[in-house]
């Protein structure tokens, strides 16, 4: 396909039909800018962003999964701009990224937690001051998801959405929580389990949060078409769900 027969197709298809196809992938991906902002570490820090046709209704920002900022996280960025908000990947990884598991696995413990949060906190701060900005969401995915979660107690983030994250918070730390939070989760993770889940739904009742969860027969990773593990129906019926989260709490 050429250049306009793909962006004509982008336009006209679906999520899952652009992540399914790696010419859609790509092209959908090069359409991002990059931009950079300073944390209050004093770090210079880089993400791609997707821009709406037209004024923004919202912000959100995306956390990749441990895989880094890839290709298949951008598209949901474009897609999420289609939607009409202004959506902007962070990258933890220093533009690195991988498709082999001992790699990523090096990648998600050789960063600094810190430093981590500070740059998600600065790119909630960066997207707060962006023209037509009112409200801001994150949202991430298996390692990113769990990040999702973290950045939303630390800075003010007016909804949270964890695609099987960890989320291991006691209430103290949830009570910072400024908005509700989505959860999507899977019966047969390993991972993340139903015990981990039921421990933080606890702890948000105790701390008088709102949350939504919901349970997929799948396994983790469901979303993410590049992995044996997707499911394609559940992917489907959990991004659904995370649109219209975001419409409730965003506008």
């Amino acid at each position: 396909m050429d250049r306009r027969s793909i962006l004509k197709s982008l336009a006209a298809a679906p999520l899952a039909a652009v992540l399914g196809r790696p010419e859609l992938t790509r092209a959908a991906a090069s359409t991002l800018n990059v931009v950079a902002t300073r944390t209050a570490q004093g770090a210079d820090v880089k993400a791609a962003v997707a821009v709406p046709a037209g004024p923004p209704r919202a912000a959100v920002l995306l956390v990749h999964e441990w895989w880094g900022l890839n290709n298949q996280i951008k598209v949901v960025a474009t897609e999420l701009a289609r939607q009409g908000y202004l959506a902007l990947a962070a990258d933890l990884f220093d533009g690195k990224v991988t498709t082999d598991r001992g790699t990523a696995r090096l990648l998600t413990q050789s960063i600094d937690p810190d430093a981590a949060l500070q740059t998600l906190v600065a790119w909630v701060q960066w997207l707060r001051v962006q023209p037509g900005i009112k409200r801001v969401a994150t949202l991430g995915w298996c390692f990113g998801g769990s990040w999702s979660l973290t950045v939303s107690t630390a800075v003010e983030v007016d909804a949270t959405v964890v695609y099987y994250g960890k989320v291991d918070k006691d209430p103290e730390q949830l009570a910072a929580l400024n908005g509700p939070v989505l959860g999507h989760f899977a019966s047969q993770d390993a991972w993340i389990t139903r015990s981990m889940v039921s421990r933080f739904e606890a702890a948000m009742d105790r701390s008088g949060k709102t949350y939504t969860s919901y349970w997929y027969e799948a396994d983790h990773a469901f979303a993410n078409p590049t992995t044996a593990r997707y499911d394609a129906g559940d992917a489907e019926l959990a991004w659904f769900r995370t649109l219209e989260f975001l419409g409730k709490h965003l506008g």
